[in-house]
């Protein structure tokens, strides 16, 4: 048998590929070397926050399935930054980690193209740089027009406590062998990266009552658009507490035997969630840091020390860690550990995520140097469905910057690479104001329906939703208020009293000011009342209006940006004919083989005059 896309590794990119070459049509393999132990959540037990939250909206948007198992499996959720403006809420759940592992394979279980094999992949074949098919460890050689590797932190993994190291991918599972090797031999360039984790404590020994609690929000909501999740009725608190100078000391007599510190571990770790040892090195002058305590699911006793990630001998860690409020008769399950595993760098792809060096064969996840479940699912999801398109002879799937995070995610890969673990921030992306999470089913539902991977249900949503948050919108420009029913509400924000009347929207559009300020007028109850409309078409109505110049501002330039994007470059085109290139230009250009102006322009070492330079020769 021949399968049309076959997914090595069910991590969260695995999991997401598979789904999606199968929910579009392809008949797809799984093959992991773990079957019980997919979309584990190696790290933290939680799903979304900064910017990663937008980016399962957008998959949920796309007809992905880490939304809907997120909210199968929640057991608390918050809307961070819920203080700031909307383009920065962020929604973040945290999870039952046994739960949503289980959850994910009875999902993937139900999909009718989709077969399951546990066998670890050593080899891709391949043949006149096409791929055809992958050998496993057992000699079995499994025959596919199109491959998606999604191996997380598994090739060639090496666990580091101290100066022990041992062999593996995950704690307790052993890592892949052969494949980065096949890779190399098909002229691959690889590197070495690391990340690391915390210990895992039994919460019956800790004292909760010198800890501060971590409530979930009063009125939680979720991340999936479809009505088949519901918010949580109940939750479970995280609680916070904070490391010591006492704490750090004891930490600093296991530096001499840090794998870090040691040079043992040779691969560059995430910048933006370093380990605990870090921490206290890097920031010498802070005498405290705060650490987060997160239980693993509604009824285990299981609890992840969010903030100290560590890789010190597991006596230091214990010894520092009983130094913490609340931790004074702390016992462990295990230790905290680094893990160092190949990757390989991103610009050896395309937008589509398919290797330039291999036809058919996709890259997705950790493999391609990101950190985070959010980012690895977001790879898988697109790396499935071009598997999918490109046998079934489809035009390729690509998101552009201006339209999801997940085109920044890979935009930022293919383009710039990274040399450490790129991790997804609201501050990567131009255009965060268009690319809100309570607008990403507006966005990317319509994509997803085309694909057909979002369902008629979920267009009907949306349009549902559009159509009342229009009609809402319309109602606040065309409404007048008369001083009596606005000052009242002006006086309680100290904003200046109105002495005639005005429409709705202009008074609503002033700083402070909320769309529930007027919900209780009558005629605004009465239309809300009417139309039955919901509290994410409510806030949907308060952000048009509102940020109206914003979003406006944020269109003209991603139009800008566009005229670029459409002026596309030749595969083969030859860089080298051009002389008055910078020889770095040059060089980078080649390498990266944009295939717009405008990707050209967001290489690094590529200046304006450079992308100038191209235009004329374009004839433009």
């Amino acid at each position: 048998m021949i399968y049309d896309v076959i997914v090595v590794g069910a991590g969260h990119a695995g999991c997401e590929a598979a789904a999606a070459a199968a929910n579009t049509g392809a008949k797809t393999l799984l093959i992991t070397m773990q079957l019980q132990h997919m979309a584990q959540m190696s790290c933290n037990p939680a799903v979304g926050g900064i910017a990663k939250g937008q980016i399962v909206r957008e998959i949920d948007a796309l007809g992905g399935y880490m939304g809907i198992i997120t909210d199968q499996t929640a057991i608390q959720f918050k809307m961070l930054n819920k203080s700031k403006g909307p383009a920065m809420w962020s929604p973040r759940a945290q999870s039952d980690r046994m739960r949503f592992s289980e959850a994910w394979r009875l999902q993937l279980e139900k999909l009718p193209n989709l077969d399951f094999f546990q066998e670890m992949v050593t080899e891709i074949l391949t043949e006149n740089h096409q791929v055809k098919g992958v050998k496993t460890s057992l000699g079995n050689t499994i025959l596919g027009k199109s491959v998606v590797l999604t191996n997380g932190t598994f090739l060639n993994g090496v666990i580091h406590i101290g100066l022990k190291q041992l062999g593996g991918g995950r704690a307790g599972e052993k890592a892949a062998t052969g494949l980065t090797e096949s890779l190399v031999a098909l002229g691959f360039e690889s590197g070495r990266m690391k990340t690391g984790t915390p210990p895992r404590v039994d919460g019956r020994s800790l004292d909760y009552s010198k800890m501060i609690p971590q409530p979930g929000d009063t009125n939680p909501e979720k991340f999936s658009f479809l009505p088949i999740t519901q918010p949580l009725t109940q939750q479970r608190d995280c609680y916070m507490t904070y490391t010591s100078e006492e704490v750090h000391n004891i930490l600093r007599t296991g530096f001499d035997q840090s794998p870090m510190f040691t040079g043992r571990i040779q691969g560059v770790g995430p910048r933006y969630c370093p380990s605990i040892e870090d921490k206290i090195n890097r920031f010498a002058d802070k005498d405290r840091h705060q650490l987060f305590i997160e239980p693993e699911g509604w009824h285990t006793v299981e609890i992840y020390v969010n903030g100290f990630s560590t890789s010190l001998p597991e006596q230091i860690q214990y010894d520092a860690l009983r130094k913490v409020a609340g931790f004074e008769r702390v016992k462990f399950f295990r230790p905290g550990y680094a893990i160092e595993y190949d990757y390989f760098p991103p610009t050896q792809l395309k937008a589509t995520l398919e290797t330039k060096l291999v036809e058919n064969l996709y890259f997705a996840g950790q493999i391609n140097g990101t950190t985070g479940y959010e980012e690895a699912a977001a790879q898988g999801l697109i790396a499935g469905i071009n598997a999918s398109r490109k046998v079934q002879e489809q035009t390729p799937f690509v998101l552009k910057r201006n339209e999801a995070y997940i085109g920044v995610l890979i935009d930022d890969l293919i383009t710039k690479g990274t040399e450490e673990p790129y991790r997804m921030f609201t501050s990567r992306a131009e255009y965060r104001t268009l690319l809100r999470q309570d607008n990403a089913d507006a966005r990317l539902t319509p994509m997803g329906y085309a694909l057909g991977l979002a369902s008629e249900e979920r267009m009907h949503l949306l349009e549902r939703k559009q159509a009342h948050t229009e009609a809402f919108v319309q109602f606040f420009k065309e409404t007048s208020i008369t001083p009596e029913e606005a000052n009242p509400i002006l006086q309680k924000y100290e904003s200046s009293p109105m002495k005639q009347g005005d429409k709705m929207a202009k008074v609503l559009a002033r700083p402070d000011i909320t769309i529930n300020d007027f919900i209780s007028l009558p005629k605004v109850k009465e239309f809300a009342d009417t139309h039955q409309l919901t509290e994410e078409e409510i806030e949907g109505t308060e952000i048009e209006i509102k940020y109206a110049g914003y979003i406006e501002k944020e269109k003209n330039n991603a139009d800008k940006l566009n005229r670029l994007e459409d002026i596309r470059i030749p595969e083969n085109f030859n860089y080298d004919k051009l002389t008055s290139l910078s020889f770095e230009s040059r060089e980078k250009l080649k390498k990266i083989r944009p295939t717009s102006l405008s990707q050209a322009s967001r290489i690094s070492g590529v200046s304006p005059a450079d992308i100038s330079i191209l235009l004329i020769y374009m004839g433009r």
